[in-house]
């Protein structure tokens, strides 16, 4: 598994030529920005989690029928310290760093006291977003740094709570069909009280003449408060359609007193979230417009879940759909001592980790709750078996639809984010023994094609739509590939998204790591 997983990436600094196998659709300019860690070690010291790893951002960008690929590292703060010092000096998820040995004690004392209340690392690692005409790379802190999407140099640090309450936000923001961009967050220490907070970004907020950022414009949307005060729930994305916000408050929390106490006790970030089975899921559905929380209780049982497919309005109804875990062993799964196992002894092992089912729930908006019997179900549309059972205390009880199983890393026609959608794309995860293929499902006919290749692994695919497209799903999937196989050189895919069948691959002579997220710049 090291050779896919947590081997040392290289830098390619400068641009690359593919060899190009097939013929790339003369319509498709631009260049795919990926992101995920790359950096496993720093001298003597190594992380522990997948998820620790230094920040390694890729691209391959098209031109003129030709495919050119890049990589760099991000310079963060966290990545210019370790290498200085060669060796891991920042905290990471699942990574603890302590003063050096020589260290007298006072500066021991004030190392600990400064990570009581922790100020977390700037080592982003998991997307690359957009805010304005800026482009970061992001996780779910408080810091975003600034990239160069050509060069992929890094180009600066911003802080979110230089200009909004926040602590942590997620790298899974939505843009609306003027480019502005909605995320949301965490404020654990907010003078009002601990909160979600969601944002809005305007599609005008940069300002490169004089370099400031574009989170100098941030607007704030709406406050929702914790259903429970010391334990947040832990959100990686959240829902949008034409109106309304969709937050999913998960019963996988992070718990405030154990995190305030971690450094002392020699505990990582990781080791305090906590899944409570026993608990429920909220449902909140905001206006986004407005900021207007929908006053009615929508909630349903206990899950974990990381990522949002997609959600949309219908006759009266909001449709989202997610990839939920039945608990959240999948984050240990990605521990580095896991992950070191071959490829037949981890699949054995990863029998214990749930696999991702893709479900569908359906709110009723425009009900009138004054009349209703309990045990009502209070979904008209056809075509879901998804309900929405009115209680005696005044809530709704919410069970799901199964869209599929075993599916991850989603992604859509992004033409169709927040409104009725057919297709969604993602990575078919098989975790015993370890194969990734990637898919499109179909959302009617609850069908599936799949694209795999012996000894390949590939990202998350990024569908491009066509210029002029009519149907949905005309354009091309993009997937960076990586091989268990040394002599197999790895390769960026391009698929038909209306056949699934390969239309091209351009393969690079050099290191390509395995990524996380990213996003297609068209020229």
């Amino acid at each position: 598994m090291e050779a896919i997983f947590y081997r040392n990436g290289k830098e390619t600094p400068e641009p690359v030529k593919a060899e190009l196998s097939g013929t790339i659709p003369s319509w498709l300019q631009g260049t795919l920005l990926r992101n995920g860690p790359g950096l496993f070690s720093i001298g003597e010291s190594s992380y522990n989690h997948w998820f620790d790893g230094m920040a390694l951002i890729h691209s391959f960008t098209f031109k003129d029928g030709e495919v050119y690929y890049q990589s760099k590292f991000l310079r963060s703060r966290t990545y210019k310290k370790n290498t200085a010092a060669n060796r891991i000096v920042v905290t990471e998820f699942g990574t603890l760093a302590y003063p050096e040995p020589s260290k007298n004690m006072f500066s021991k004392a004030f190392t600990y006291l400064i990570n009581t209340i922790p100020d977390f690392t700037d080592n982003n690692i998991i997307n690359i977003i957009r805010y304005g005409e800026d482009y970061y790379a992001s996780s779910e802190i408080n810091y975003i740094n600034q990239i160069n999407p050509s060069s992929l140099d890094t180009i600066g640090r911003s802080n979110y709570r230089d200009y909004i309450a926040l602590n942590l936000a997620t790298a899974h923001p939505h843009y609306d069909d003027e480019g502005n961009t909605y995320n949301m967050g965490t404020a654990i220490m907010a003078l009002t009280g601990p909160k979600y907070v969601i944002f809005r970004v305007p599609s005008i907020a940069s300002d490169k003449e004089n370099k400031r950022p574009a989170l100098r414009n941030v607007e704030h949307i709406c406050s929702i408060p914790f259903h429970s005060t010391l334990y947040p729930s832990y959100f990686h994305s959240f829902g949008m359609t034409e109106n309304y916000i969709i937050f999913v408050e998960q019963a996988l929390k992070l718990d405030i007193i154990r995190l305030t106490t971690a450094y002392i006790k020699g505990v990582s970030w990781g080791k305090c979230l906590k899944y409570d089975k026993d608990d429920i899921t909220l449902f909140h559905v905001i206006n986004r417009r407005t900021g207007k929380v929908a006053g009615t209780k929508f909630y349903t049982d206990a899950f974990v879940m990381f990522h949002h497919i997609n959600a949309y309005e219908e006759d009266g109804h909001v449709v989202f759909d997610l990839i939920t875990y039945e608990d959240n062993s999948l984050y240990d799964m990605f521990y580095l001592k896991n992950m070191r196992q071959d490829a037949e002894t981890f699949g054995k092992s990863s029998k214990v980790f749930s696999l991702p089912v893709c479900q569908r729930f359906v709110i009723p908006i425009d009900v009138d709750l004054k009349e209703v019997p309990s045990g009502t179900n209070l979904i008209k549309l056809e075509g879901t078996s998804a309900k929405a059972v009115f209680q005696n205390d005044g809530s709704v009880y919410c069970t799901s639809d199964t869209l599929h199983q075993g599916l991850e890393l989603p992604g859509i026609n992004y033409k169709y984010n927040g409104k009725k959608y057919r297709y969604f794309y993602g990575t078919k995860i098989k975790w015993s023994p370890p194969k990734n293929k990637i898919a499109k499902v179909d959302t009617i006919t609850r069908t599936h094609i799949e694209w795999m290749e012996d000894e390949c692994y590939p990202s998350e695919p990024v569908f491009v739509a066509s210029p002029g497209a009519v149907d949905e799903d005309d354009g091309v999937i993009l997937s960076s590939v990586i091989s268990l196989n040394p002599k197999k050189t790895p390769f960026l895919l391009v698929l038909d998204a209306k056949t699934f069948k390969e239309i091209a691959r351009a393969s690079v002579n050099t290191t390509v790591h395995m990524d996380l997220h990213g996003l297609f710049i068209h020229q």
